[in-house]
């Protein structure tokens, strides 16, 4: 057998090893994504695992069981499921709101809120956009913070929420890229009660909390109260003395 018949039997033997090699490989790459995705087609399995990320609800802070009982030492009557519903219908309106360009569609909040709702509106105006968020649904809600400061009571909720999402200029043209896919994020929901207006800068909080029934005087102070100018006993039971001051998106 000549020289140039081996060099050929080797070259051809070593096409065989790499072809060999190859499809090994290609099946063992099929045979895994069939395990983990179920299909032996690999780009159909990475577009499974995107819907699944798609769909997974954001993780949250919560923190209820830490500041419940605290927020009940305070506010005895204190209603959490109340409130928080309360704090849900909150969150979705003022995305309603945004989506309407509508200030009026949000029913809750203090002027603070409702003063940012109508700066971040008539920014989309300046700018000749529109923010759209439909079949907002919201995962969960659970306490994350609860704090005191400057004569107020401060409740925070976070919210793992999901929306489809896009920006569309005047002509209506979608903006930036769009996806099938729905949107999954976080909110912040504070909720605002005066504890002592005698210590509140803000005089758009003033007319927060609560005043005694029987001579109109603020009350300071949480939980039972008494009114200092009538002596009039005051229990606090109603849960619309508080009001939501800010509704912020996490990134």
């Amino acid at each position: 057998m000549s020289g140039v018949m081996i060099g050929i039997i080797v070259i051809l033997v070593l096409l065989l090893a790499v072809i060999g090699s190859v499809g090994i490989a290609i099946w063992r790459v099929k045979s895994a994504a069939q395990k983990a995705f179920g299909t032996s087609d690999l780009r159909e399995g990475i577009k499974q695992i995107e819907q699944e990320y798609a769909m997974a609800p954001k993780s949250i802070s919560a923190m209820t069981s830490l500041y419940l009982p605290r927020i009940k030492a305070d506010f005895p009557e204190f209603q959490y499921d109340e409130m928080k519903v309360r704090a849900e219908n909150a969150l979705t309106s003022y995305l309603i709101a945004v989506d309407r360009m509508t200030p009026g569609a949000l029913k809750e909040g203090n002027k603070e809120l409702h003063d940012k709702l109508e700066m971040r509106i008539q920014m989309l105006c300046g700018a000749g956009r529109r923010e759209h968020y439909k079949r907002i649904k919201i995962h969960r809600t659970e306490l994350c913070d609860y704090k005191k400061r400057n004569g107020r009571c401060i409740i925070t909720f976070q919210s793992a929420v999901q929306y489809y999402h896009t920006i569309t200029d005047e002509n209506g043209e979608i903006l930036g890229e769009h996806s099938d896919m729905p949107t999954q994020s976080r909110y912040n929901t504070d909720v605002i009660y005066i504890q002592d207006r005698d210590r509140v800068e803000d005089e758009r909080d003033l007319s927060l909390g609560l005043n005694c029934p029987n001579c109109g005087a603020p009350i300071s102070g949480t939980g039972s109260k008494v009114c200092e100018y009538c002596g009039t006993p005051v229990i606090e039971i109603n849960i619309h003395a508080w009001t939501f001051s800010d509704i912020r998106e996490l990134k």
